[in-house]
């Protein structure tokens, strides 16, 4: 059975423009690539490598950090093209908000309290990723 995709009672954003005015209007806002919150209520999240249990949700943030000079679009391109590849069947991406209760293991945020905010038509990771090709140099060593 596939992901719904669409969550109740919230909107459906249908472009990275849409997406970057929800960031800017709300903070902080988040992602998550999954079957959805009622999915994720129903099971703990647990880092694959270790096995343990994380006190709270795996997400990735969509709000811009203080240092960021360019449009909020790139870093909300940037943020959902360097984690498109959790898109898979069954898994959908959502912009979310909460409280952090801890990191996980690649320093990503834990979120506990969740409140969906919207759900993301596929098109928008797909515009994401043209833009990233676009804005970016993927690979790239820097320091």
């Amino acid at each position: 059975m596939s992901a719904p995709e669409v969550l109740p009672g919230v909107p459906r954003l249908g472009s990275l423009a849409e997406v970057a005015d929800l960031v800017q209007v709300l903070a902080p806002v988040y992602v998550r690539f999954s079957g959805g919150p009622e999915a994720d209520r129903a099971a703990a999240s647990r880092d694959h490598e270790s096995g343990c249990v994380m006190p709270g949700l795996s997400v990735n943030p969509m709000t811009p950090e203080p240092w960021w000079t360019r449009p909020v679009e790139h870093w909300v391109a940037r943020q959902l093209r360097q984690y498109a590849h959790l898109m898979v069947r069954d898994r959908f991406p959502w912009p979310l908000t909460g409280e952090i209760s801890a990191r996980g293991p690649d320093c990503e945020p834990l979120l506990v309290g969740i409140m969906p905010l919207a759900s993301l038509a596929p098109s928008v990771v797909e515009e994401a990723g043209a833009l990233y090709r676009q804005a970016f140099a993927p690979g790239a060593d820097g320091t």
